[in-house]
């Protein structure tokens, strides 16, 4: 793609711009370091352009606070007071969802998954958020909690113009079919090869 341009051209009837301003439906996936936060990135950016932000963590602690969800809720709470930028929600899996106020066992995990997968394709028929953050996705559906098939179809038919995310390891080769961009993180080197453990500021 030099200096932006695409390879090709479709004949699809769009002008350039209907074209550009198509929902885009994205994955994050393979073992290196960065997808989730290539995701969050991208959010600030979204942010920055108004729109409403949602973020769904299925796999992380509700406990475990990461950097990217301190800044993007205080982002939030500028918007509330302010008006700049858009709105942002973070919810996650781990001891019950946010919404439900429900703090669930390890044996609930599976259905917790599949209530939170229910709650957003609800969104994604009301139209919500502007962009979707599904972190971590990949392993609910790899685990039999959440069925591919279910997930692509509702993202091939989602009305408007909303963006969606997943991020996670070995992402289902539906989903990768399914998606318009697709980006593999591959491990070179990794300080954890040394012996290091995170640290802040660059793990959360």
């Amino acid at each position: 793609m030099p200096q932006g341009q695409p390879l090709v051209v479709p004949d699809d009837g769009l002008t350039t711009r209907q074209r550009r301003n198509q929902p885009l439906f994205a994955v994050h996936t393979g073992d290196g370091k960065g997808k989730s936060t290539a995701a969050f990135g991208l959010a600030l950016r979204g942010w920055n352009q108004g729109w409403r932000i949602g973020v769904f963590q299925f796999v992380k602690s509700a406990k475990w606070r990461i950097g990217e969800q301190t800044v993007l809720e205080r982002l939030g709470r500028l918007h509330e007071e302010t008006g700049e930028g858009g709105p942002v929600e973070w919810h996650k899996m781990g001891s019950g969802w946010s919404w439900s106020r429900r703090q669930g066992t390890a044996e609930d995990h599976a259905a917790d998954a599949a209530e939170g997968w229910a709650e957003i394709k609800r969104r994604l028929t009301e139209q919500t958020h502007d962009l979707l953050i599904l972190d971590e996705f990949t392993y609910p559906i790899n685990w039999g909690w959440v069925d591919a098939d279910d997930v692509v179809a509702a993202l091939r038919d989602r009305p408007g113009r909303q963006h969606v995310v997943i991020t996670g390891r070995r992402a289902d080769a539906r989903l990768v079919e399914a998606a318009d961009l697709v980006t593999e993180m591959a491990k070179v080197k990794h300080p954890m090869d040394a012996g290091r453990k995170g640290q802040r500021g660059i793990e959360w």
